[in-house]
C-alpha cells in the first residue's frame, strides 16, 4: 500500500524498516490496514510504502516514523495487542521523542490472577517513576487519566513488597448536591459513596476477598479525610483522593499527618472543583511546595486519558469551551 500527498514529489528524507518476524505484518499493519491509516492520518505529508515486510518512508519525519514503525514491532514481539488506541498512544509518545516500548512494556504491578498492571501513556510513566522516587507526588489532571488507579496499584505493590506496613485510602466527603445528614445509616455509611471508587481500584487490583482480609486486618484502611485530623501516619502508603475538593486548612492538615517509612500520593482535578466557596486546598499549592525536596507534581492531560476516546474528546470540548483563545 502507498500513501501520501497527491501529486508533486515529496520534501525530505527517506527510512526504510525492514520486520524479520515476517508473521508480525498482519498484526503491525491491522485488519484491512485500519491500523496503517491511522499513522497515514497522523503523518499526512509523508508517503508510506508496504512491500512484503519492507516498509519504506518518505516526508520531513521519515526517521521518526521509521521509529514509530520499529516500536510498533518492539510491543508485539513483546506480546503486545495493537489496537487503534495504542497505536494512537504509541503515536503520540513518539512525537515527544518517548519510547513507547519503554512506556508500555513497564510493569507496576500484577493484579488478581496475574493481571500485568502498566501505564499505558509517556504521562502515566513519569507519574509512577515519580511516585516510586518522592516521598509525596501530586497528580493533577483530568478524569479517565488512571490517577487514582495507578496510586492504588504502587500501594498495594509497596504493601505487598513489605516497603510499607499499611495502605491508607482518603477522600474528602464533599457534598455534591446532597446532604449528608439526609443520607440514610451512621457516619462511615453516609461517607461510603464518596469512598467507593478507592473500593472499585482495590477490588479490581486484589479481588473483593483479598482486599476485604486486609481491610478486616487493618492493613488496608479507608475513610474521609476528616478521619486523619490529629495523627500521624508512619510507615504507611497513604493516597489523598479527589484533594481538589480539600480547602486549604485541610490540605494543610493532610500533609502533616506524613510520618517516617511514609510515601503519600495527592491526586485531583482543578477543573471538577466542588469545595464550597470554590476555596480548593490544591490550586496554587505547586508555587508554595514545588522546590521542596522529595516532592514531585505531575500533569496528566487528555492525551492521558484511557478511558473511551469518547472521554478525552469531552475533556478537550471543555478546554476549548473555557479557552477559546488557546487553540488545539
Amino acid at each position: 500500500m502507498t500513501a501520501g500527498p497527491e501529486g508533486g514529489a515529496l520534501v525530505g528524507s527517506r527510512s526504510e524498516t525492514m520486520v524479520a518476524d515476517t508473521h508480525l505484518m498482519a498484526a503491525l499493519l491491522g485488519e484491512r490496514d485500519e491500523l496503517l491509516r491511522l499513522v497515514e492520518d497522523a503523518f499526512p505529508d509523508h508517503r508510506i510504502s508496504v512491500q512484503g515486510n519492507r516498509i519504506t518512508v518518505e516526508g520531513p519525519q521519515a526517521e521518526r516514523l521509521a521509529r514509530l514503525f520499529e516500536e510498533l514491532v518492539l510491543l508485539l514481539r513483546a506480546g503486545r495487542v495493537l489496537d487503534p488506541a495504542t497505536v494512537s498512544r504509541t503515536i503520540d509518545m513518539v512525537a515527544e521523542d518517548v519510547r513507547p516500548s519503554e512506556v508500555l512494556n513497564a510493569e507496576v504491578v500484577r493484579a488478581a490472577r496475574g493481571k500485568p498492571v502498566r501505564p499505558n501513556t509517556a504521562g502515566q510513566k513519569r507519574y509512577t517513576d515519580a511516585i516510586s522516587s518522592h516521598i509525596v507526588t501530586f497528580g493533577i489532571g483530568p478524569a479517565g487519566t488512571g490517577k487514582s488507579y495507578l496510586a492504588v496499584a504502587l500501594a498495594v505493590q509497596a504493601l505487598q513488597s513489605h516497603q510499607v506496613n499499611r495502605i491508607i485510602l482518603t477522600r474528602p466527603a464533599v457534598e455534591a448536591g446532597e446532604r449528608l445528614g439526609f443520607l440514610p445509616g451512621d457516619l462511615m455509611a453516609k461517607v461510603d459513596p464518596y469512598l467507593r471508587p478507592l473500593y472499585d481500584a482495590l477490588y479490581d487490583l486484589l479481588e473483593p476477598e483479598g482486599a476485604q482480609r486486609l481491610l478486616d486486618r487493618g492493613a488496608i484502611e479507608v475513610a474521609p479525610l476528616a478521619f486523619m485530623r490529629g495523627r500521624t501516619l508512619n510507615n504507611s502508603f497513604i493516597i489523598l483522593d479527589e484533594a481538589q475538593n480539600t480547602t486549604p486548612e485541610q490540605m494543610k492538615m493532610f500533609l502533616t499527618r506524613i510520618g517516617f517509612g511514609s510515601k503519600c500520593v495527592v491526586t485531583g482535578d482543578v477543573t471538577q472543583i466542588d469545595v464550597a466557596g470554590g476555596r480548593s486546598g490544591l490550586v496554587g499549592l505547586e508555587e508554595v511546595l514545588g522546590f521542596v525536596d522529595g516532592i514531585a507534581f505531575v500533569h496528566l492531560t487528555r492525551r492521558d486519558v484511557v478511558r473511551h476516546k469518547i472521554v478525552a474528546d469531552i475533556v478537550h470540548a471543555y478546554e476549548r469551551a473555557e479557552h477559546p483563545g488557546d487553540g488545539d
